[in-house]
């Protein structure tokens, strides 16, 4: 259950496909398996979410507000109904605060010559 007053900041750090999913949701409401294909796509085939997993995440950010359902649409005559999900402005909120937490952590790493700084 989600708790009264509950900032962005309390739900990080977010797991990698749990961010996934979030960053999926990010540009427009999607079905599961669109979701779990742009997440596939995104990350070039390096997080692959499989069916129990996307909607036990989908089912806890919905729990914790992050995630609203959309309802149940119909791409195309003939096609069965799927439940399509979106970022709440809190799930929008949580997104936006752990890119902010993982772009720090890549500064740090870039200062400390970790990594290139010339590599985005």
């Amino acid at each position: 259950m989600t708790r009264p007053n509950r900032g962005p900041d309390e739900f990080l750090p977010l797991s990698e496909s749990t961010f996934q999913v979030l960053l999926a949701l990010s540009d427009r409401e999607r079905h599961g398996y669109a979701i779990m294909n742009e997440v596939e796509i995104r990350t070039a085939g390096r997080v692959r979410l499989g069916a129990g997993t996307l909607y036990g995440a989908l089912k806890r950010l919905v729990a914790d507000g992050l995630v609203e359902e959309a309802g149940e649409k119909t791409e195309s005559p003939g096609d069965e109904r799927r439940r399509y999900y979106r970022l709440s402005t809190l799930g929008r909120a949580v997104a936006r605060a752990e890119a902010r937490r993982l772009a720090s952590a890549v500064r740090l790493a870039r200062d400390l010559r970790l990594i290139n700084p010339d590599v985005t």
